[in-house]
């Protein structure tokens, strides 16, 4: 089921990133503050996003026929967040607490 937690997140984040055209651009695109990179905050704001499109009910949990194939156990707001930072500090591969461009591009770790 992590699995399907996984795929919520990107699912809707896909298309956003689609419509960029470089890495760049979807650094910008994330980077709230402008800095240059990109924090776990701004990182969770933007992949929940999707969870939070994805909620039709509004209850902070995506019941089966909310998810992708109108199947799965649900997930709760709070679930995904946790999957989402496991992701962030697996992407922050210089382990400095941001995400650089380069990291922010990389494959999944």
């Amino acid at each position: 089921m992590r699995t399907m937690t996984v795929l919520v997140g990107l699912l809707l984040a896909g298309p956003a990133m689609a419509q960029l055209q470089d890495t760049q651009e979807y650094l910008q695109r994330m980077d709230a503050d402008g800095d240059g990179k990109v924090s776990p905050d701004e990182y969770l704001q933007w992949m929940l996003y999707a969870f939070d499109r994805m909620d039709r009910n509004g209850n902070g949990v995506l019941e089966p026929d909310e998810q992708p194939g109108g199947r799965g156990k649900p997930i709760t707001r709070e679930e995904q967040r946790q999957v989402i930072l496991a992701r962030f500090a697996r992407q922050d591969a210089n382990g400095d607490g941001f995400l650089s461009a380069r990291e922010l591009m990389a494959p999944p770790r």
